[in-house]
């Protein structure tokens, strides 16, 4: 992406301390506000609730939201890029806050010591990214589990070159959520490209994941594309896989109950989906498998040669 604003114009424009504007990079929208980091306007909100209007340009910066519900929305979609920066040795956002929107704002490069350097961490509140990329880091958007956290969701959004198993002892994901209750989604958005570990992984009583493209095609070392490791409910539908060549793991595209069955699969639908097998790919993968025992319910799913519909393991 062009380089739209660079970090020396920012710095030598924009103070450290608040300002009215002044084009600084990040504006409190409802104050007029200006800041010459994120941080520094994530902290001013403190335990309000407001928006952060971020300005095209290239930012080696990270931020912790530790309370409120702040919504971070780039000016210009696809041109706020966080590179290479993270806080607490975790992501470029650490939300612990009481909610957060992430929307339009691009991540890319994150890595950290433990294998899960990641665009978005989320700790505490719900959650809602749109129209936002992760590019090429261990983790795009990872945690959960909060009792705080209901509801996780993702539109419209890519995830490429994301994940690894040779770096650490555990996998990193390009998605890695868990909730105690609630619901995850994750709708019209992109996966491609993958480096390693599934391209979702989901731990969470319920899942909606739909009009949504997994192009394994280019991954290397990749797993499941969707792997909801202790069970769960919810909808699969309306979906586009293509099993790429390269598998560390290619007995499914699709895997319920693998590590547990904390919760139950009663009601999981896996409708209206198209799956296919990259040009070169030998194996013969199940599009859904599962070791829980209630039935999955599966409809009209369009898989082409090769493709296995079901495996009850």
């Amino acid at each position: 992406m062009r380089r739209l604003l660079p970090l020396v114009a920012i710095a030598l424009t924009a103070p450290a301390a608040a300002q009215q504007g002044g084009g600084a990079p990040f504006v409190i929208e409802q104050s007029g506000q200006g800041f010459a980091t994120l941080d520094d306007a994530v902290t001013a909100i403190g335990d309000r609730e407001a928006t952060i209007l971020i300005a095209p340009g290239v930012y080696h910066q990270c931020t912790v939201q530790s309370g409120g519900k702040i919504t971070f929305r780039a000016r210009q979609p696809g041109t706020a890029i966080f590179d290479g920066e993270t806080c607490e040795g975790k992501a470029a956002f650490v939300l612990r806050g009481r909610g957060s929107v992430v929307d339009g704002i691009v991540f890319r490069n994150l890595r950290v010591a433990d294998g899960n350097g990641a665009g978005v961490r989320i700790e505490t509140g719900d959650l809602y990214v749109t129209n936002s990329m992760f590019l090429d880091s261990q983790e795009g958007i990872l945690g959960g589990y909060h009792d705080s956290i209901r509801m996780i969701s993702i539109d419209h959004s890519t995830f490429a070159g994301l994940g690894q198993c040779d770096e650490t002892v555990d996998c990193s994901h390009s998605i890695y959520l868990a909730l105690q209750q609630g619901v995850i989604s994750i709708t019209n958005s992109r996966f491609e490209r993958g480096t390693g570990g599934h391209y979702v992984k989901i731990r969470a009583p319920q899942i909606v994941v739909a009009d949504s493209s997994f192009d394994d095609s280019e991954g290397h070392k990749t797993n499941y594309m969707i792997d909801m490791s202790e069970g769960g409910t919810g909808r699969i539908t309306g979906n586009t896989f293509v099993q790429g060549p390269d598998k560390e793991n290619w007995t499914a595209l699709i895997m319920v109950g693998a590590e547990a069955r904390t919760y139950g699969s009663a009601g999981l639908t896996v409708a209206n989906n198209t799956a296919t097998l990259a040009p070169g790919v030998q194996k013969s993968p199940a599009f859904v498998a599962t070791a829980a025992r209630d039935a999955v319910r599966l409809e009209n799913n369009q898989l082409g040669p090769g493709i296995r519909p079901f495996e009850q393991r």
